[in-house]
C-alpha cells in the first residue's frame, strides 16, 4: 500500500480553476468522480516533483561534500591569490 504524501483527513473545499470545458466534459464521461481523479493526479504530480527536488538536494549535498573534501586536502584556489 502506498503511503499518502498529504493529509487524507484534511477538509475539502471548492476551488476555482480555469479548465478547458471540452476537456472537462470528456473527463466526466470517463470517470464517475472527477474530483477524486484530479486529486489522485495532483498527488502523483506533487510526489514526483518532491522526489526530483529531493534528488537534486542530495546531488548538491554530495557536490558540496566533495568540494569541502578537496579544499581540506588541497586548500582553496583562492588561497593562491589572497592578500589577506
Amino acid at each position: 500500500m502506498a503511503i499518502a504524501i498529504y493529509d487524507l483527513c484534511a477538509p475539502k473545499r471548492a476551488l476555482n480553476l480555469s479548465l478547458n470545458v471540452d476537456l472537462v466534459a470528456q473527463a466526466r464521461e470517463l470517470t464517475p468522480n472527477l474530483s477524486a481523479q484530479v486529486e489522485a493526479l495532483l498527488a502523483a504530480f506533487v510526489a514526483e516533483k518532491k522526489g526530483v527536488l529531493e534528488q537534486n538536494r542530495r546531488e548538491l549535498q554530495r557536490a558540496a561534500e566533495g568540494w569541502n573534501t578537496f579544499v581540506q586536502e588541497h586548500g582553496s584556489f583562492a588561497d593562491e591569490f589572497s592578500t589577506l
